[in-house]
């Protein structure tokens, strides 16, 4: 006897395994990174170690809670989200509020679990934002004043905030997560050229007005011409992924964490990731981000509606896009910006909002598999058609959907 009953939809379980695995590999290696610096500063071996564990368990509670509801129902709060989010970060910025650390002020102290950092939170509540507010212009995305206009706009307030704080490596990832939803939303290319261009020359000016920017393009160039001085972290960095060879010194035998490697525990742990277990385990490292990359662009393109292609587009750019960034840093094949490398690098605030967006990665993938996507192709033909000519290979086909819109 045949059931007629609809298939329940299935979550991604390689997107969760994924993450839970980099997340596992991350919190071992933040626990062997932090020893010495944590007993030094704290006189406590496992300091950072237990604060990366609470953040975690945090994390995960908000991922499998976002994961298991449907996450069009968060639209409701994306103007909220984004509202309180800004507030954060310009109140980060108030004296006796915000904390400072080596001359920025991105943080707020969170008593017992450290520091908390509004820009992390407001890469998912703009994520968020971005997504609906792409979504309510769809019949209007290829319009210049009224969606172009106004969208940049709000990248361009959004990246003032960041560079007051100064955060110049959330100011590009921020960069990639409206791009990304734009894009995936329906956007025009030449509108994204234009955007680069601009942000292309606002790029040259911070670095021309910021010595310390262009001492750190110097020492990108060349490291090893002033290895003691501005050169000191590259060298340092490369030092560590070289000694790791192919299978690494082995889990805390790390060299350079002791005192010699700056920010080995946060936007460095790459390199001690190299160095511990070499080439095997930098590559598994990249092989697991890749994963991630496919599965997360994969619920983008099967999402059942705009909404949830461009916030999984934006997410899925996020997290991968920050870990090649962070792994051309710690390569020196980009000069160094201060990107965390997603699920290793200590940082509370970044672990759990990334968690947490991965949650809302995994309704969308759960919510367009199975039936529940053909269902919503039938109430959403436009969209659909839009879709198939978006990755049809045939020249020109992206071209006559935006001219049906």
């Amino acid at each position: 006897m045949s059931s007629t009953s609809p298939t329940r939809p299935q979550p991604d379980r390689l997107l969760l395994f994924t993450t839970v695995a980099l997340c596992g590999a991350g919190l071992v290696m933040v626990t062997s990174a932090s020893v010495a610096f944590a007993y030094n500063q704290h006189q406590s071996t496992f300091y950072y170690a237990e604060r990366q564990a609470a953040w975690l368990l945090i994390g995960f509670v908000a991922l499998f809670v976002l994961g298991r509801i449907d996450y069009r129902r968060i639209r409701r709060l994306a103007p909220a989200g984004a509202v309180a989010a800004g507030l954060l970060m310009l109140l980060v910025l108030v004296p006796h509020l915000g904390v400072s650390v080596n001359g920025a002020r991105r943080w707020f102290d969170a008593g017992p679990l450290g520091t908390f950092q509004p820009s992390e939170l407001g890469k998912l509540a703009f994520a968020v934002f971005v997504a609906h507010w792409v979504d309510r212009n769809a019949q209007r995305m290829g319009d210049f004043n009224q969606v172009f206009v106004p969208f940049a706009a709000m990248l361009a307030g959004v990246l003032v905030l960041l560079l007051l704080e100064p955060d110049l490596g959330t100011s590009i990832v921020m960069v990639g997560i409206f791009v990304s939803a734009y894009w995936a939303g329906g956007g025009r290319l030449r509108h994204l050229i234009l955007i680069a261009g601009a942000l292309a020359l606002a790029f040259v000016a911070v670095t021309l007005l910021e010595p310390y920017r262009m001492s750190r393009l110097v020492a990108f160039k060349n490291p090893w011409a002033d290895p003691l001085g501005a050169g000191f972290q590259a060298t340092q960095s490369l030092y560590g992924l070289a000694s790791g060879g192919w299978f690494g010194v082995g889990i805390g035998h790390s060299i350079e964490k002791y005192g010699w490697l700056p920010e080995a525990h946060t936007d460095f742990i790459f390199a001690i990731v190299g160095e511990e277990t070499g080439l095997i385990g930098t590559t598994l490292v990249m092989l697991g981000f890749l994963v991630f990359g496919i599965r997360g662009y994969r619920a983008s393109l099967r999402a059942p509606d705009r909404f949830g292609m461009a916030l999984a587009a934006s997410i899925t750019t996020w997290i991968t896009f920050e870990a090649l960034m962070n792994m051309a840093t710690v390569t020196n094949t980009l000069p160094i910006t201060g990107v965390p490398l997603p699920f290793f690098s200590y940082g509370g605030t970044a672990l759990a909002t990334t968690l947490a967006a991965v949650g809302l990665l995994l309704s969308i993938a759960r919510h367009g598999s199975g039936s529940a996507l053909r269902n919503n192709r039938s109430s959403d033909e436009t969209f659909d058609r839009w879709r198939r000519n978006r990755r049809s290979p045939v020249s020109g086909a992206r071209g006559r959907a935006s001219v049906s819109r």
